[in-house]
């Protein structure tokens, strides 16, 4: 599959179908891309992760690097852009669940990995006990849970 504009006003699961909550996490993938299309104007685009190496290596060394973590789910999709002085990179896993890396390259104060629960999936053992998830309602995706943790090092 190439890749695919990310459509918020027709949700769809393309690229998504193996996952067992693919609805819930196409609202989930739907509502970032909304978010990013009212504040930045940008068009959210994503690329299967079998074709995204480079970008599923940068999020893994992040995440094994700040705080021990390597997810076991398999990895559906990926994003890469710049918007503004903003380095947004995001991967949507098999089991619902959307990681992103915020890393504003001028601010190191202004970086941070963001984790975003499909609705219906458990807490990832990965995480289990280590975030407190805070609940946010969206039109697209439901009730979805959110958790996030500042970036301290250089990447």
């Amino acid at each position: 599959m190439p890749s695919y504009i990310v459509d918020f006003k027709n949700v769809s699961t393309v690229g998504l179908e193996s996952s067992p909550v693919a609805e819930a996490l196409a609202g989930l993938r739907a509502n970032e891309a909304r978010y990013l299309m009212n504040k930045y104007k940008h068009e959210f685009t994503v690329v299967p992760a079998s074709e995204s190496q480079e970008t599923l290596d940068y999020v893994n060394r992040v995440l094994k690097e700040e705080r021990g973590i390597e997810f076991s789910a398999k990895p559906l999709e990926t994003s890469r852009f710049q918007v503004e002085n903003i380095d947004w990179t995001y991967v949507f896993y098999e089991d619902g669940l959307g990681v992103n890396v915020l890393y504003t390259i001028d601010d190191p104060k202004k970086r941070a990995v963001g984790f975003k629960l499909s609705e219906g999936m458990a807490v990832p053992k990965e995480l289990e006990g280590k975030f407190k998830f805070a609940t946010q309602k969206s039109k697209l995706a439901g009730t979805i849970r959110g958790s996030f943790f500042v970036i301290k090092g250089e990447y």
